[in-house]
């Protein structure tokens, strides 16, 4: 595959995340995308054989990109583990209650809506949802390794923490402040015996 043909398919990928975070998945039809990307629908079906199929190369690059990110996050080497877990959740604080505007995330933007319409899409949100608790694991089993973290079971709680954090994500966008981003803030400050 050529480059060119690469940048439009990326180029789609990238469109496509930043209106379906901000519109869902259901009311973004195929020409409304294909306009915003500046793309014929024959290029969008060289890629993609379906919206849905679309709509599972989104996710699959969605995660990928964020394991990327999350992986660089927690090998920061000037901060211990329970440090490189608080920078994530602050992360995620911010830019989830950014006064420059929010950045919606596309987990909890999509699972509910495609849980039940897309199988294939369901596969995708579940598999990279694991992957990301899993890390999280791997961050806290390190912070109990080096002594920076006191837990008996690091998966339980990496589950927990994201539970946490994609409850409050939900909320936020219910009340519309953030005070629920607070609250799991102070939560996993306490979880993680953070100061």
């Amino acid at each position: 595959m050529n480059a060119k043909h690469q940048d439009t398919r990326q180029h789609l990928l990238d469109t496509g995340r930043e209106t379906l975070a901000a519109k869902g998945f259901s009311s973004v039809g195929l020409s409304a995308l294909l306009q915003q990307a500046g793309v014929p629908k024959g290029s969008f079906y060289h890629y993609f054989k379906s919206k849905e199929q679309f709509g599972e190369a989104l996710l699959q690059d969605y995660f990928e990109f964020y394991l990327t990110e999350l992986g660089q996050l927690f090998s920061q080497p000037e901060l211990n583990h329970q440090q490189r877990l608080m920078s994530y959740w602050s992360e995620w604080q911010r830019r989830y209650c950014s006064p420059e505007g929010r950045s919606d995330c596309l987990v909890v933007k999509l699972s509910a809506e495609v849980a039940d319409l897309s199988e294939p899409m369901r596969l995708v949100l579940k598999l990279g949802t694991e992957q990301v608790i899993a890390c999280i694991s791997r961050c806290i089993e390190g912070g109990v390794q080096e002594g920076s973290l006191l837990v008996k079971e690091p998966m339980l709680l990496a589950t927990n923490l994201y539970q946490l954090w994609l409850g409050a994500s939900l909320l936020t966008k219910l009340h519309r402040d953030d005070s629920q981003m607070d609250m799991a803030m102070q939560l996993t400050r306490q979880l993680l015996g953070a100061r």
